[in-house]
């Protein structure tokens, strides 16, 4: 009999069943003791979805902080000189944001202080009112100071819309929810538009972002895996990702190694490689020689009847020979042929260049070149890793096999 006058039963129901055939009217059940702890581990599944949901909200936080960092100097360079000798220095900000911004300027103030007090403030630099603005209090600045702004900034309507797209992301990452691949993406294209509309631009100072535009998360962290800007399970990916058309189009230099050279002979037009030549790109392509035995071994990797290996690349020889014919310099277009076994296929672009790109695929004993992984790599710069000294990525290293090939090869007429 319990305190309240309630008779409580025993917790087990006995071995026919939960016990409730047995139990008076009134009396109260009481529910079976858990194990506490049992369920804490998480399973593989579990696992993979918080790194998943890490991954993206990694991604959208570099992106969100590199557009309210650029956000914040802009709105600093425009407002500071117009409120700062009246205001001070310290109380700018407060002036500049108005009665009707008191409410989160003043709320910035507090958390500047509590900071400041908790030894939170790592860098003098952020010691300040601005730096405690988020990026919707940033906004609310520009939007009413628009005036001030329209100078610098052409497109009032485009910017603010693409602040609206990020907002939520910048809701969904700030309170550790999950963020949805689709949202990921439309962030990431908002901020690439915002950084372009403050005069951010990429700020990778790569040449070939042209050609494959920079990803602000490969400008931050891409020295953690040398140059290599992409990998792709295949060929076909590839040109998802990057065609032929932005691979070689207004190209000034290409340097091409392999067997047959497929993804430039067969995807890019004859046509397209003689106006490209006449605007003035120097063009050195080597082959393997469809003669030598290199050929034939490969043809048995790859389980093909002989001579049809042979055949493909004497075709590609004679169709890129077609192209050469045509151009006014021919000297302009140089066409080689190597006898050592292949080791790789390689298409670098403006490699002289700080400009350059390159795609490059090994070659697997069972595997066709078209299902072989791909490499890209940007060119044009030293790898820097903390306390070493500047290196050169894998770009330099083709370019300087291809040298070496190309020495040894002999032209075809």
């Amino acid at each position: 009999m319990s305190s309240g006058g309630l008779e409580l039963p025993p917790g087990d129901g006995g071995p026919g069943g939960d016990g409730s055939a047995d139990t008076p009217p009134g009396a109260v059940s009481l529910a079976r003791p858990v194990e506490i702890g049992a369920a804490l581990d998480w399973d593989a599944d579990a696992w993979s979805e918080v790194r998943t949901r890490a991954r993206r909200a990694g991604r959208a936080y570099i992106w969100l902080n590199l557009v309210e960092q650029r956000l914040r100097a802009v709105v600093a360079a425009v407002l500071r000189p117009v409120y700062e000798p009246v205001h001070g220095e310290d109380e700018w900000v407060v002036a500049a944001a108005g009665p009707a911004g008191q409410e989160w300027v003043q709320r910035a103030v507090a958390v500047r202080e509590v900071s400041r007090r908790k030894g939170y403030l790592l860098d003098p630099a952020d010691d300040n009112v601005l730096s405690f603005l988020t990026l919707p209090q940033l906004r609310e600045l520009l939007v009413q100071h628009w005036p001030c702004f329209e100078p610098y900034l052409d497109d009032r309507r485009e910017l603010e819309l693409a602040l609206d797209e990020l907002e939520v992301t910048r809701n969904v990452v700030s309170r550790n929810r999950a963020l949805s691949e689709t949202v990921l993406a439309q962030a990431e294209r908002a901020s690439g538009r915002l950084l372009a509309i403050l005069g951010g631009g990429s700020g990778s100072g790569a040449a070939s972002a042209d050609r494959l535009p920079v990803d602000a998360v490969e400008d931050i962290v891409g020295d953690r895996y040398a140059d290599v800007v992409g990998v792709h399970p295949d060929r076909v990916r590839l040109q998802r990702q990057l065609p032929v058309e932005d691979l070689f189009g207004s190209a000034r230099r290409l340097d091409a190694v392999g067997i047959g050279l497929n993804l430039l002979v067969q995807n890019y037009s004859g046509r397209r490689l003689v106006r490209l030549a006449e605007a003035g790109c120097r063009a050195r392509l080597l082959f393997l020689n469809p003669a030598s035995s290199a050929v034939r071994r490969r043809e048995r990797e790859l389980g093909i009847k002989k001579g049809e290996m042979s055949r493909s690349v004497e075709m590609n020889i004679m169709h890129m020979r077609r192209v050469r014919d045509r151009l006014r310099d021919t000297a302009a277009f140089e066409i080689r042929v190597f006898d050592e076994t292949p080791r790789f296929t390689a298409y670098l672009v403006n490699g002289d260049g700080s400009d350059g790109l390159a795609v490059v695929q090994s070659y697997l004993r069972k595997a066709r070149g078209m299902e072989a992984p791909v490499l890209v790599l940007r060119g044009g710069g030293t790898v820097v890793r903390d306390g070493r000294e500047p290196e050169h990525g894998l770009f330099e290293t083709y370019r300087e096999e291809f040298e070496s090939v190309w020495a040894d090869s002999r032209p075809v007429s």
